[in-house]
């Protein structure tokens, strides 16, 4: 227990042989449960976790995957035996050893004082980003951009920072079958939190990295999350503000969107004709004119009375 609460951590883990070990044993002891889901790994990772069972005692809960799901899929599955459980609070901390379980109370103590449903790690605004690669740095700089338009949250800092903690109102309340499957996962949580209203906290700690090898390719995961992130914002936006719900700023994201589409189709029809077959009236011009700028100041206003909807639910 935890000031009177009790915690679990779960840990999903995929061909981390060299690395489980180390996190499963510095894990602190008023931890209740944990549980490794192990996800479909083909090293040695299962047999590491078996080793310590007789160490680590009931607390140590092992879920195996036949068939690989992803670190979204493991974590949604930790999740579901945590309820089960009926843990207070669950934590996530990575199977490399990224995640220091000294910080575990900085993202316990907003969920028991009743700030918050949910807290997760921000080590962009740590003194000691520089640590991190600066590739990295610049990827979750402009994925803390996306993630702020389609969660709501726009306060939210570091969203690829998979160290959280979740209140069992938060876990009850969310809809985890909406939630991705893949490295999107802390990004798609935050969406399904907010359309549940839950409140969520930036926790300041440092960036951590030692002999883990990161097996996201930033290409492909870029698109992917991207394309995740699009698909959530319109989830949110339908869900709270649409339908019997309406709410004028859903009306403002629309037709912005498809103003500044149309204005932005037709110039570029503009263009190709100018350069191509000669010149264009000013009156002409002006039409995909109006409509680039009336987009661009719906898509403004929706902005800001989305701030304005969401701005209690980030505390800081």
């Amino acid at each position: 227990m935890y000031k009177n609460k009790s915690i679990a951590v779960v840990i999903p883990a995929h061909n981390e042989e060299k690395l489980i070990e180390g996190t499963i044993t510095t894990i602190p002891d008023y931890v209740d449960s944990i549980i490794v889901v192990n996800d479909s790994s083909d090293d040695t990772t299962q047999q590491v976790i078996d080793s310590l069972k007789d160490q680590m005692g009931d607390r140590l809960i092992t879920i195996t995957h036949e068939v690989n799901k992803g670190v979204g899929g493991s974590i949604k599955t930790g999740y579901r035996r945590s309820m089960e459980l009926s843990m207070d609070i669950v934590a996530i901390m990575a199977g490399d050893g990224q995640m220091n379980p000294d910080h575990l109370p900085l993202l316990l103590d907003p969920i028991v004082n009743g700030e918050v449903e949910y807290s997760k790690g921000n080590r962009l605004s740590h003194p000691e980003v520089l640590k991190m690669p600066r590739i990295r740095r610049i990827g979750n700089s402009i994925l803390t951009l996306l993630t702020k338009i389609a969660s709501g949250y726009w306060g939210i800092i570091d969203p690829q920072n998979g160290y959280t903690a979740i209140s069992k109102k938060g876990l009850e309340e969310m809809n985890l079958d909406n939630v991705y499957d893949g490295y999107g996962c802390p990004n798609d949580i935050l969406v399904e939190l907010n359309i549940q209203e839950m409140k969520v906290k930036n926790v300041q700690m440092p960036p951590v990295y030692g002999e883990e090898k990161s097996g996201i390719k930033i290409g492909r995961y870029s698109l992917r999350v991207g394309w995740l992130l699009l698909k959530g914002f319109f989830r949110r936006i339908n869900s709270k503000y649409g339908g019997l719900h309406f709410h004028p700023l859903w009306l403002f994201y629309f037709s912005g969107i498809g103003l500044l589409s149309f204005g932005v189709v037709h110039s570029t029809i503009l263009i190709y004709y100018r350069l191509f077959h000669g010149t264009i009236s000013a009156s002409t011009i002006m039409i995909p004119t109006l409509f680039l700028i009336i987009g661009y100041l719906s898509i403004l206003f929706a902005f800001l009375f989305d701030m304005m909807e969401n701005k209690e639910l980030l505390v800081k």
